[in-house]
């Protein structure tokens, strides 16, 4: 395949990722539709990636990756302390938490691992590899600016320190596989903790 060509096919699915991002974020939490769209949008940034190009996996260690993505799960939760404070932030953060709280915990727990993986494949994979000079930079960009779509500003600031530090990850690794754990395991902190904040 042609750089061309696989340049056209990352574009494509990064629109049509957009939209769907943005479709889902539309839905009202607790919607059985949010899942079979989530799950989508999901499968979209998977078969995005794979249809671009290879996707390396890199260095397979898992500890590392953990450690960063508690760690970071850590600095948001601190964060969140503040932003509680802050009502326009609060209210943004809490439009989020209402997908937890009002929905059935295993799916939102398989969304959420699912969502956090395809972004990762698609983003530091097929992405990353689209911009060779700067990825980590180019992708993390990319990354905030298609979350502009759910319309919500908390979600855009939290896409751009997490995407900043899962390039790292994805440069240090040589792979897709060490971010997408620690995107991961920060998804699931966040989601068991920001609940209970907001």
């Amino acid at each position: 395949m042609s750089t061309a060509v696989r340049q056209a096919v990352t574009v494509g699915f990064l629109a049509l990722g957009t939209v769907l991002l943005g479709i889902s974020f539309r839905i009202e939490p607790g919607s059985a539709w949010f899942y079979p769209s989530a799950l989508a949008l999901a499968a979209t940034w998977a078969v995005g990636a794979f249809a671009s190009g290879p996707v390396p996996l890199g260095k397979r260690g898992p500890v590392l990756p953990l450690l960063v993505g508690a760690g970071l799960a850590g600095v948001f939760v601190l964060g969140a302390l503040v932003v509680r404070e802050i009502p326009l932030l609060e209210d943004q953060v809490a439009a989020v938490t209402a997908y937890a709280v009002r929905g059935s915990g295993p799916l939102v727990f398989a969304v959420t691992l699912l969502t956090g993986a395809g972004e990762e494949l698609f983003f530091r994979g097929a992405v990353y590899a689209r911009v060779p000079e700067r990825p980590v930079i180019g992708s993390t960009l990319v990354y905030a600016l298609v979350t502009v779509a759910t319309g919500n500003a908390a979600l855009v600031l939290a896409a751009a320190l997490l995407g900043l530090v899962v390039g790292l990850v994805r440069q240090r690794s040589g792979g897709v596989l060490a971010p997408a754990i620690t995107h991961m395991t920060w998804s699931l902190v966040m989601l068991l903790a920001l609940p209970a904040l907001f």
